[in-house]
């Protein structure tokens, strides 16, 4: 299987060296870097450069991670909505704290987040899943997410089951479709430098309503 993996990068040992940025390093405030960041994903990546990996830790202890949409981002931290009775949800109602990774690998950086996570309010998880297509919006009351589905025919009698209940009027949010808000005590910017000479910038602060302090780390 070692053929699968590709090589490591090769770099020209006589080649002056990228000079440091410091603009980059200047930066005070991190959702500012991180939006810029954003911005810049979204030009260039060719799929979901909200896609972010969610990391939750279960009962007992053991790590869980998976690929989420962000969908709201602002100085009070970054949200996405899922099924409260999923793996995911049930881990966090245990454990209400969070791991998330941004990799946008056609700019090569990637942001790392860790936090406490809160429930967002009703208000908000209500008109987000009005914003959704429909078809989702029915889905989100047909799935048992992270439970056995027999066949795929099982999902889809659901499926066309509440899109007959609801016919052509509004689909509520289901109670138990909600979002969270993952509040960061430590977000850390990362970008490729050749000889694995990363940058890597860290925002770090003891609770969510604290200052932050910036440092920058060892590659």
């Amino acid at each position: 299987m070692t053929d699968l993996i590709p090589p490591s990068p090769r770099y020209d040992p006589t080649g002056a060296p990228e000079p440091d940025d410091p603009a980059f390093f200047a930066e005070g405030e991190p959702f500012l870097l991180f939006a810029q960041w954003l911005k810049d994903a979204r030009a260039k990546e060719p799929n979901d450069p909200n896609a972010m990996t969610l990391a939750t830790v279960d009962e007992s202890g053991l790590p869980d991670a998976r690929m989420v949409l962000l969908k709201d981002v602002d100085s009070r931290g970054f949200v996405f909505y899922s099924n409260a009775e999923s793996a995911k949800g049930r881990q966090l109602a245990v454990n209400a704290k969070a791991a998330l990774v941004f990799h946008w690998k056609s700019l090569r950086r990637q942001v790392r987040v860790r936090g406490l996570v809160e429930e967002v309010t009703r208000q908000e998880a209500d008109a987000y899943f009005a914003s959704r297509d429909r078809g989702a919006r029915l889905g989100a009351w047909a799935s048992d997410q992270s439970r056995p589905l027999e066949t795929r025919l099982a999902l889809e009698k659901r499926i066309a089951e509440y899109a007959l209940k609801f016919g052509i009027g509004e689909v509520p949010r289901p109670p138990h479709w909600i979002g969270w808000r993952v509040k960061p005590v430590q977000i850390e910017f990362w970008r490729d430098r050749p000889f694995r000479l990363h940058d890597r910038l860290q925002f770090a602060r003891a609770t969510p309503e604290a200052a932050w302090e910036k440092r920058r780390l060892f590659p």
